[in-house]
């Protein structure tokens, strides 16, 4: 039911009835649960900004509430920041665009769902309508990690009415740099399952233990579905993927369509760059011992972002893709400081 709340410490469970979602491709569930970390002195008066917090790829919002030890969850480093005077304060919702094939790019595809819609029609009015927040552009914000980067940055590039900051960090971009080096591997393991994607996910998702060594293709088994859905068949056979299985040679056909959703791509039109230019802010960041090369494709970004007059902040640090959620402490104060106006 929309806008039933479960409440808990500092967060509460917002049930998103997911009418965009339903009858989605995957028979993937169309109502989302989808936590929400409320600030200090949320009341039911007060009214706040809010950052949609987008999760990588294999992951979704619950994963932001997961333990680990000797790092602190989304919540707790707000609740820290906010307390230190770091931060304003802030409601962060935390949206689950889960699919079969590990995630949804949140892009609106034929293969997998309109994710995006649901984000930007469905999700945000839903929030708007349930919480007290103030509804508006100038107090709404988009980040995430990987591929939640990616979406978070691609959000606000095709929906400049609705976000008016955005974070990204080590997103999805440079798809020449960060996709095509996992073709060999991805073909390799599709050869095993003598190149069938059904035998592939139907082995994968009935393993107990998911083999780590087999998660190249699932990553590009997900992006295939999100940049070159095949609506002409059915699921799980439903996308194309952007090589030949067989000889690991790119497809151009399909390879260009992967590269209409590529930031550094999209970036050389007019009206993503007017989109860019009207954020409050634009935050970037990456790993400069990144694995998959993002590092690469944000700086082609951030310097076509300069020479286009785009303004933004471009940081890099030493460190690899993965385990750098800190650093969120340092975007979602700069978020909250521009949404809190």
């Amino acid at each position: 039911m929309t806008g039933n709340r479960i409440a808990y410490p500092k967060v509460v469970e917002i049930i998103v009835p997911g009418v965009t979602l339903t009858g989605n491709p995957l028979d993937d569930p169309a109502e989302r649960r989808i936590p929400v970390y409320l600030p200090p002195s949320y009341n039911d008066k007060k009214r706040f900004p809010v950052i949609y917090l987008l999760a990588g790829f294999a992951s979704t919002g619950a994963s932001f509430m997961n333990y680990s030890f000797g790092r602190q969850r989304v919540p707790e480093m707000a609740e820290s920041l906010i307390a230190e005077g770091k931060m304003q304060e802030t409601i962060i919702v935390m949206p689950d665009c889960m699919t079969r094939y590990g995630g949804s790019q949140y892009v609106d595809s034929a293969a997998t769902g309109n994710y995006e819609t649901y984000l930007a029609d469905e999700l945000v009015p839903c929030i708007d309508r349930t919480l007290c927040t103030l509804a508006s552009r100038k107090h709404r914000a988009l980040a995430g990690k990987s591929s939640g980067g990616f979406g978070a940055l691609r959000m606000a590039m095709k929906h400049p009415d609705q976000f008016t900051a955005v974070a990204c960090h080590s997103g999805d971009m440079g798809f020449e740099l960060c996709y095509k080096p996992n073709f060999p591997a991805a073909a390799k393991i599709l050869e095993q399952y003598k190149g069938s994607v059904s035998s592939f996910l139907t082995t994968y998702e009935n393993s107990l233990k998911k083999p780590q060594r087999e998660f190249a293709l699932l990553d590009l088994i997900g992006m295939a579905a999100a940049y070159s859905p095949d609506p002409g068949k059915c699921a799980p056979e439903n996308m194309r993927l952007p090589f030949n299985p067989h000889t690991c040679e790119t497809i151009e056909e399909v390879w260009k369509e992967w590269l209409t959703f590529d930031p550094v791509e999209m970036i050389e039109a007019e009206k993503y760059r007017v989109a860019l230019r009207s954020l409050d802010l634009l935050f970037l960041d990456c790993g400069t011992l990144d694995e998959y090369n993002l590092q690469f494709g944000h700086r082609i970004f951030s310097n076509k972002a300069k020479q286009y007059g785009i303004a933004h902040r471009y940081e890099e640090f030493m460190d690899s893709h993965s385990n750098t959620s800190y650093r969120y402490s340092i975007s979602l104060p700069a978020l909250s400081e521009v949404i809190a106006g």
